[in-house]
Protein backbone atom coordinates (compact mmCIF):
# COMPACT_ATOMS: atom_id res chain seq x y z
CA UNK A 1 0.00 0.00 0.00
CA UNK A 2 1.50 3.68 -0.85
CA UNK A 3 1.89 6.49 1.48
CA UNK A 4 -0.79 9.08 1.45
CA UNK A 5 -0.68 11.96 3.49
CA UNK A 6 -3.25 12.25 6.20
CA UNK A 7 -6.10 14.78 5.46
CA UNK A 8 -9.43 15.51 7.88
CA UNK A 9 -11.89 14.28 5.49
CA UNK A 10 -10.15 10.77 5.68
CA UNK A 11 -11.86 10.71 9.50
CA UNK A 12 -15.10 10.24 7.31
CA UNK A 13 -18.80 10.77 8.86
CA UNK A 14 -19.08 9.39 12.04
CA UNK A 15 -22.30 10.01 12.99
CA UNK A 16 -23.48 8.40 9.67
CA UNK A 17 -21.47 5.21 10.58
CA UNK A 18 -22.17 4.65 14.59
CA UNK A 19 -25.90 5.65 14.53
CA UNK A 20 -26.31 3.40 17.43
CA UNK A 21 -22.94 3.78 19.77
CA UNK A 22 -22.64 7.66 18.49
CA UNK A 23 -19.75 9.60 18.48
CA UNK A 24 -18.10 9.55 21.71
CA UNK A 25 -16.59 6.00 23.78
CA UNK A 26 -14.71 6.27 26.88
CA UNK A 27 -11.01 7.96 27.71
CA UNK A 28 -9.96 4.15 28.58
CA UNK A 29 -10.52 3.11 24.95
CA UNK A 30 -8.31 5.93 23.73
CA UNK A 31 -5.52 5.65 26.34
CA UNK A 32 -5.77 1.55 25.38
CA UNK A 33 -4.88 2.44 21.90
CA UNK A 34 -2.15 5.36 22.90
CA UNK A 35 -0.53 3.56 25.22
CA UNK A 36 -0.32 0.50 23.84
CA UNK A 37 0.88 1.95 20.47
CA UNK A 38 3.69 3.73 22.40
CA UNK A 39 5.07 0.42 24.10
CA UNK A 40 4.79 -0.71 20.93
CA UNK A 41 6.80 1.77 19.63
CA UNK A 42 9.03 2.00 22.17
CA UNK A 43 10.34 -1.88 22.00
CA UNK A 44 11.01 -1.45 18.52
CA UNK A 45 12.28 1.96 17.83
CA UNK A 46 13.64 3.13 21.35
CA UNK A 47 12.07 5.75 23.71
CA UNK A 48 13.52 8.43 21.91
CA UNK A 49 11.94 8.04 18.53
CA UNK A 50 8.58 6.72 20.31
CA UNK A 51 8.49 9.98 21.78
CA UNK A 52 9.97 11.93 18.18
CA UNK A 53 6.82 9.80 16.57
CA UNK A 54 4.33 10.81 19.06
CA UNK A 55 4.94 14.19 18.72
CA UNK A 56 5.34 14.49 15.27
CA UNK A 57 1.89 12.92 15.00
CA UNK A 58 0.66 15.18 16.80
CA UNK A 59 1.90 18.28 15.32
CA UNK A 60 0.65 16.87 11.70
CA UNK A 61 -3.40 16.49 13.77
CA UNK A 62 -2.72 19.99 14.82
CA UNK A 63 -2.38 21.91 11.68
CA UNK A 64 -5.19 19.63 10.50
CA UNK A 65 -7.48 20.10 14.05
CA UNK A 66 -6.92 24.12 13.91
CA UNK A 67 -7.68 24.09 10.12
CA UNK A 68 -10.98 22.53 10.24
CA UNK A 69 -12.10 23.75 13.47
CA UNK A 70 -11.25 26.92 14.20
CA UNK A 71 -11.22 30.73 12.61
CA UNK A 72 -7.66 31.38 12.34
CA UNK A 73 -8.67 34.57 11.11
CA UNK A 74 -9.30 36.11 14.93
CA UNK A 75 -6.94 38.26 16.83
CA UNK A 76 -5.26 36.78 19.59
CA UNK A 77 -7.87 37.08 22.56
CA UNK A 78 -10.85 35.75 20.51
CA UNK A 79 -8.91 32.95 19.00
CA UNK A 80 -7.73 31.85 22.71
CA UNK A 81 -11.39 31.83 24.02
CA UNK A 82 -12.33 29.78 20.54
CA UNK A 83 -9.86 27.40 21.48
CA UNK A 84 -10.49 26.95 24.60
CA UNK A 85 -14.09 25.79 23.88
CA UNK A 86 -13.00 23.97 21.30
CA UNK A 87 -11.11 21.65 23.23
CA UNK A 88 -13.59 22.05 25.93
CA UNK A 89 -16.26 20.94 23.50
CA UNK A 90 -13.88 17.79 22.22
CA UNK A 91 -13.12 16.90 25.42
CA UNK A 92 -9.52 16.79 25.11
CA UNK A 93 -8.65 19.55 27.71
CA UNK A 94 -9.70 22.66 29.78
CA UNK A 95 -7.09 25.29 28.91
CA UNK A 96 -5.72 28.27 30.30
CA UNK A 97 -3.35 30.48 29.37
CA UNK A 98 -0.58 31.61 31.77
CA UNK A 99 1.47 33.67 29.46
CA UNK A 100 1.45 34.61 26.09
CA UNK A 101 4.45 37.13 24.95
CA UNK A 102 2.98 39.00 21.79
CA UNK A 103 6.14 40.25 20.73
CA UNK A 104 7.86 36.98 20.88
CA UNK A 105 5.33 34.34 20.21
CA UNK A 106 6.60 32.32 23.24
CA UNK A 107 3.58 31.27 25.55
CA UNK A 108 3.14 29.54 28.85
CA UNK A 109 -0.16 27.07 28.75
CA UNK A 110 -1.67 24.42 30.87
CA UNK A 111 -4.18 22.01 29.79
CA UNK A 112 -5.86 20.42 32.78
CA UNK A 113 -8.36 17.49 32.67
CA UNK A 114 -5.75 16.43 29.75
CA UNK A 115 -7.27 13.24 27.46
CA UNK A 116 -3.84 11.59 27.51
CA UNK A 117 -2.98 11.56 30.70
CA UNK A 118 -4.97 12.68 33.75
CA UNK A 119 -5.66 10.46 36.41
CA UNK A 120 -2.68 8.65 35.99
CA UNK A 121 -0.36 6.94 38.13
CA UNK A 122 3.20 8.82 38.83
CA UNK A 123 5.75 7.47 36.50
CA UNK A 124 8.19 10.41 37.19
CA UNK A 125 8.09 11.53 33.78
CA UNK A 126 6.50 13.84 31.12
CA UNK A 127 3.93 11.75 29.10
CA UNK A 128 2.16 14.16 26.81
CA UNK A 129 4.38 14.05 24.07
CA UNK A 130 1.47 13.89 21.40
CA UNK A 131 0.18 17.05 23.09
CA UNK A 132 3.31 18.85 22.67
CA UNK A 133 3.18 18.78 18.97
CA UNK A 134 -0.80 19.09 18.93
CA UNK A 135 -0.14 22.57 20.87
CA UNK A 136 2.51 23.13 18.22
CA UNK A 137 0.76 22.75 15.11
CA UNK A 138 -2.53 24.42 16.27
CA UNK A 139 0.11 27.53 17.34
CA UNK A 140 1.79 27.20 13.98
CA UNK A 141 -0.87 27.14 11.93
CA UNK A 142 -2.29 30.32 13.69
CA UNK A 143 0.73 32.44 13.97
CA UNK A 144 2.70 30.90 10.48
CA UNK A 145 5.77 30.40 12.79
CA UNK A 146 7.13 27.32 13.91
CA UNK A 147 7.40 25.87 17.36
CA UNK A 148 8.76 23.54 19.52
CA UNK A 149 6.45 22.92 22.72
CA UNK A 150 7.91 20.84 25.68
CA UNK A 151 5.93 19.67 28.51
CA UNK A 152 7.25 20.92 31.82
CA UNK A 153 4.37 19.57 34.33
CA UNK A 154 2.42 16.40 33.81
CA UNK A 155 0.08 14.39 35.93
CA UNK A 156 2.14 11.31 35.52
CA UNK A 157 5.15 13.57 37.44
CA UNK A 158 2.61 14.34 40.21
CA UNK A 159 1.39 17.51 38.96
CA UNK A 160 -2.38 17.90 38.75
CA UNK A 161 -2.44 20.20 35.19
CA UNK A 162 -0.10 19.32 32.09
CA UNK A 163 2.17 22.63 31.54
CA UNK A 164 4.23 23.05 28.43
CA UNK A 165 6.74 25.45 27.29
CA UNK A 166 5.67 27.03 23.66
CA UNK A 167 8.62 28.65 22.24
CA UNK A 168 9.16 29.97 18.55
CA UNK A 169 11.63 27.55 16.49
CA UNK A 170 15.06 29.72 15.82
CA UNK A 171 15.28 29.86 12.07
Amino acid sequence: MEHSEFKWNQLGDVSKGRINLGEEMPVMVYRLFQYTMRDVLSRRYGKEEMIDLFRTAGEQAGHEFATNNLDLTLELNPFIAQLQSVLAQTKIGILRIEKFDTETGNAILTVSEDLDCSGLPVTGETVCNYDEGFIAGILAEYTKKDYIVTEIDCWAMGDRVCRFDARVAAK
